[in-house]
C-alpha cells in the first residue's frame, strides 16, 4: 500500500482505550513511590497493543484484534510460556536481573510477572503488522532466497541445537546464542508439522515478513527500555565484553538481539497455535506476500 494513499478511517474506540492506558499508567508507572511497576506493566503495555492495533485499523480496516477477537486474547496467551521459556534460560545466562525491594512472595510475583509477560507478543506481532503496512515494506524488492530444502531444514535445526548446547555450557561467551537458537530449532519443526514458518517467504526471497519483524521489535524494543528505565521496580543487564553504549539499560549492541528475538516469538507462537488446533487459518498475522 503506497503510503499516500492510504484511507484514513475513523479511529476505533478499542484505540482511544489504548491512549487513556497509556496516558494514565506512564506517569504512574515513572512517578509513585515504591511496588509499581508489578502492577502498572500489563496496562500501560496493553494500552501501546491497543493503540498500534487502532493504528493498523485507522491505515488498512484490518487489524489483529478486529479480525478475530478470540485470537487476539490468544496471542496474550501464548506470550506467556513464550517469555517464560528465556527467564528458564536467563536462570543460567543471568544476562538480566529484576529490581524490586522484594515486599512480594514467589506466587504473586509468578502471577504478575506472567500477566506482564502476556503483552510481549501482541505488541511485537501488533507492531510488525503496522510496519507491513508501509510503502516502503511492500515495495521491497526479493533477496536471498532460502528454500525448505532438507539440508537448510537440518542444518537450522542442528546448528540450533549446537547453539543453545554452547550457551548452556559456557554462557559467558556463548550468551548471544540465546537469541538465535529458539528459532533455529523451531522453524524446521514448524515445517515438518505443517505449521508456518518464515521459510515459507525466503524461498521466494521475500523478506516482507522478516523485515517487519524485525523493524516491529526494534520499536517495541525501544519502548520497553525507554519504560523501564525511570520506573522500579525494574529489570537491568549484565553483558559480558559488550556492556558499554548503554541506550537506557540496555548496552548498545544488546538491542540486536531484538532481531532474532522477533523470529522467535513468530516461530513459537505458531508452534503452539498449531499444537493447540488453532492453526487453521495461518493468516491471521499478515505481514505481507505468502
Amino acid at each position: 500500500m503506497d503510503d499516500s494513499r492510504v484511507i484514513h478511517r475513523r479511529w476505533p474506540i478499542h484505540g482511544w482505550f489504548g491512549l487513556a492506558l497509556v496516558a494514565i499508567f506512564w506517569p504512574l508507572n515513572w512517578g509513585l513511590e515504591g511496588i509499581r511497576t508489578h502492577w502498572g506493566f500489563f496496562p500501560m503495555w496493553l494500552g501501546y497493543c491497543l493503540t498500534v492495533d487502532a493504528l493498523t485499523v485507522a491505515r488498512t480496516g484490518s487489524s489483529l484484534l478486529t479480525r478475530s477477537r478470540r485470537a487476539y486474547v490468544g496471542l496474550f496467551l501464548a506470550s506467556v510460556p513464550a517469555w517464560w521459556l528465556f527467564e528458564l534460560i536467563n536462570e543460567r545466562t543471568q544476562n538480566w536481573i529484576y529490581l524490586d525491594d522484594g515486599t512480594i512472595g514467589p506466587v504473586e510475583h509468578f502471577l504478575l510477572a506472567s500477566l506482564a509477560f502476556s503483552t510481549v507478543i501482541p505488541a511485537v506481532f501488533g507492531t510488525a503488522e503496522l510496519v507491513s503496512t508501509f510503502g516502503w515494506v511492500r515495495r521491497l524488492k526479493p533477496g536471498l532466497r532460502i528454500a525448505q530444502t532438507p539440508a537448510v531444514l537440518i542444518g537450522f535445526f542442528v546448528g540450533g541445537l549446537l547453539m543453545l548446547a554452547l550457551t548452556l555450557a559456557w554462557p559467558q561467551y556463548f550468551f548471544p546464542f540465546v537469541w538465535l537458537s529458539v528459532y533455529f530449532i523451531l522453524e524446521p519443526i514448524n515445517h515438518r508439522l505443517g505449521f508456518r514458518s518464515l521459510l515459507s517467504w525466503t524461498s521466494s526471497g521475500d523478506w516482507r515478513a522478516v523485515i517487519s519483524l524485525w523493524v516491529g521489535t526494534l520499536i517495541c524494543g525501544f519502548f520497553w527500555e525507554f519504560w523501564n528505565y525511570w520506573s522500579f521496580p525494574k529489570w537491568i543487564y549484565d553483558v559480558p565484553f559488550v556492556g558499554f553504549g548503554r541506550i537506557f539499560e540496555m548496552p548498545i549492541l544488546g538491542y540486536g538481539g531484538y532481531l532474532p528475538f522477533a523470529l522467535e516469538l513468530f516461530a513459537l507462537y505458531h508452534l503452539l497455535a498449531g499444537i493447540l488446533g488453532y492453526g487453521a487459518d495461518w493468516k491471521y498475522l499478515q505481514l505481507g506476500g505468502e
